[in-house]
C-alpha cells in the first residue's frame, strides 16, 4: 500500500462549496503515479508511461477545502500490461471516496502497451 497526501486548493471547490467531483480523478492520478514512481526502479519508470483505462468512483462523503485528506493506493493485481489499483481517500477515519481503476502499462518510446516484468511487479503485488 502506499499513501498520498492530497493537497486541496481553492479552486477544487465548486459552486455546492466542495471539492468537485472531476478532482477525485486528478487526485487518483497523482497518487497512482507516485506510487509507481517510488516502488518501480528509476530505469523502469523512465521506460513506462501509465494510463487510465476505467474509473469507477464511489463518493461516500463531501470533501472541504480544509480537510486534511490522503489517498491510499492498493495494486490488486497486474495482468499483462493492464493492472487494476484500489483507491481509497480518507479523511481521517471517515473515507471520502474509493476508486477502482484499471491502468495500462505503456512503453515510453513506441507508446504501446508493455508487459512488466515479474520482478517489478513483485514490487506492488507480493505473491
Amino acid at each position: 500500500m502506499y499513501r498520498h497526501e492530497i493537497g486541496i486548493d481553492p479552486s477544487d471547490i465548486d459552486h455546492m462549496g466542495h471539492v468537485n467531483n472531476s478532482v477525485y480523478l486528478k487526485w487518483v492520478q497523482e497518487a497512482v503515479v507516485r506510487y509507481w514512481e517510488g516502488v518501480a526502479p528509476a530505469d523502469a519508470v523512465t521506460r513506462h508511461l501509465w494510463v487510465a483505462l476505467k474509473h469507477e468512483i464511489e463518493f461516500r462523503r463531501p470533501t472541504f477545502l480544509d480537510d486534511v485528506v490522503v489517498a491510499d493506493v492498493i495494486a490488486e493485481r497486474v495482468q499483462g500490461a493492464r493492472a487494476l489499483f484500489t483507491t481509497v481517500i480518507r479523511r481521517g477515519e471517515d473515507v471520502l471516496a474509493e476508486v477502482k481503476s484499471t491502468w495500462c502499462c505503456l512503453d515510453a518510446t513506441s507508446m504501446r502497451p508493455a508487459r512488466l516484468a515479474k520482478d517489478i511487479v513483485s514490487r506492488f503485488v507480493p505473491a
